[in-house]
């Protein structure tokens, strides 16, 4: 480890560009990552964060574990969490402040199906897509957008060098290196042209994930659970480039945990609402989403929609119960009496939904670090139920495909051991010309199967209208297998 004031290289840029024009010069490179906070600058989404050419991949699947870098390639068998966790080690870089939360480090997912490396459970899902179950990317030099103070930086940490010497040397490269990339590469942007409606085909039929949801009420009734999340798999052709895809969500649902990952054999597409975990010093945070109506047609019906779902007790309860199965996992590698409920099933508004969003803080432990609380948290309670075990084994008897990405986490863990983490929904999965997303919702003791249904069609109606380039009704638009 090295403890340095000279490291990272911080430098301020005087380009006026855009994040989202930045990395437009930079997406071709693979792997490259894009995150993007798209809205609320004052709360949740000040910063955004570009970078390429990464100088390790770490990709897993099962017990395997594939580090890639210039020396070669090397298998790891075992724990993916624990791979990571040593390598994070062996790259760990302390340093003075910085103007930017985040300066360097593993970017990329975690997809849900790393669960079976939390929990033992079984495996009965189909896994059609055959995709990493993690796969990040070790960036040394960041691009860093504070949306505050309008400024942009670009930051250089030196890594994988391992003397200060040669660090600084590499970091002061590097830093040039990317000076002249964003200053000599014209911009690739290509506008976006008409699409042609995409025949968009689900993996339930509508009377199947109706009746899905029904046997989730049998198994809450039973006392097997309080509450599970349900969700059905869609998927279309896609004949635009994966980025531009992530343009049109991001114009048409800009979200404050948005972001675009490229590696070889797959892109991620996100415009997630719902931050997972943050851990800055000692200071956790999560905000699980729980509770959602859509959007009204006009001024009258948005308040009367955004009243319903204030006033609700089915989903302030629903809410409630997500939040402690949070301040329980929260508890495990937080100090006694830390963990706090902060913020309880507030009204945020989206483009297309209002969601009840709480806020749990607490302090990690000492003998605790990221990973530590990755897994403690992870997959998130929001998108799985309580009790979390339990409800994770009706998922995979109910749902007919593995999740892959989708209700896994996506986001950075910094060199420095801080991280930012969202939870993957309203997401998509991009492999060759093939597009798919997945919605879902909660399912209690009370839910109207039709009414699930429904949730998950309003839910998806930005990944709908991103596929097909125009505002229409998600109803409309899809058909089934």
């Amino acid at each position: 480890m090295i403890t340095t004031r000279l490291l990272p290289l911080v430098e301020e840029l005087d380009s006026n560009r855009s994040a989202s024009r930045t990395f437009d010069i930079l997406k071709e490179e693979n792997p490259c990552f894009f995150l993007d906070s798209g809205m609320d600058h004052q709360k949740q989404g000040r910063f955004s964060f570009v970078g390429c050419c990464p100088f390790l991949v770490l990709k897993s699947s099962g017990s395997d574990t594939v580090l890639t870098q210039n020396a070669g390639v090397e298998h790891i068998r075992g724990n993916p969490f624990d791979v990571l966790d040593q390598l994070l080690q062996r790259y760990r870089l302390d340093y003075h402040s910085a103007p930017v939360p985040f300066v360097g480090g593993a970017v990329g997912y975690f997809s849900y199906d790393l669960r079976h490396f939390i929990e033992r459970l079984p495996i009965r899902a189909i896994d059609d897509l055959q995709l990493p179950e993690c796969y990040l990317g070790f960036y040394d030099v960041v691009i860093a957008f504070d949306h505050l103070h309008n400024k942009t930086y670009i930051v250089s940490t030196g890594l994988p060098e391992l003397t200060e010497h040669e660090r600084l040397k590499r970091a002061r490269r590097r830093l040039e290196e990317m000076k002249d990339r964003l200053t000599d590469m014209p911009s690739l942007t290509q506008k976006l042209g008409p699409v042609r409606q995409a025949d968009i085909k689900s993996g339930f039929t509508h009377q199947g994930y109706v009746e899905a949801v029904e046997k989730a009420r049998q198994y809450i009734i039973a006392g097997d659970i309080f509450e599970v999340n349900l969700s059905q798999r869609f998927d279309a052709d896609l004949s635009i480039h994966p980025y531009e895809l992530y343009q049109k969500l991001r114009q048409l649902n800009p979200a404050p945990f948005a972001s675009y990952l490229s590696f070889d054999e797959v892109s991620i597409v996100s415009a997630s609402p719902e931050r997972f975990l943050r851990l800055q010093g000692d200071l956790v945070e999560t905000r699980p989403i729980k509770g959602t109506r859509p959007r009204g047609r006009s001024p009258q019906e948005d308040r009367a929609l955004a009243r319903e779902l204030l006033s609700s007790a089915k989903d302030k309860a629903e809410n409630m119960m997500i939040v402690d199965l949070e301040r329980n996992d929260l508890g495990r590698v937080c100090r006694f009496g830390t963990v706090k409920v902060t913020e309880l099933a507030i009204l945020e508004t989206y483009p297309t939904v209002f969601h009840l969003t709480s806020t749990v803080v607490g302090r990690l432990r000492q003998d605790k670090n990221g990973i530590d609380l990755l897994k403690a948290a992870f997959p998130g309670g929001s998108i799985t139920g309580a009790p979390k075990v339990r409800a994770m084994e009706i998922i995979d008897e109910l749902e007919p495909t593995r999740r892959s990405v989708y209700t896994g986490a996506i986001g950075y863990i910094g060199f420095n051991g801080d991280l930012d983490l969202n939870i993957a929904i309203r997401t998509f999965i991009v492999q060759g010309n093939r597009a798919y997303f997945q919605v879902g919702g909660a399912v209690v003791y009370d839910s109207d199967p039709e009414a699930e249904y429904q949730e998950t069609l309003h839910k998806g109606k930005a990944l709908i209208d991103a596929l097909n380039n125009a505002t229409v009704q998600a109803a409309n638009v899809v058909s089934h297998k």
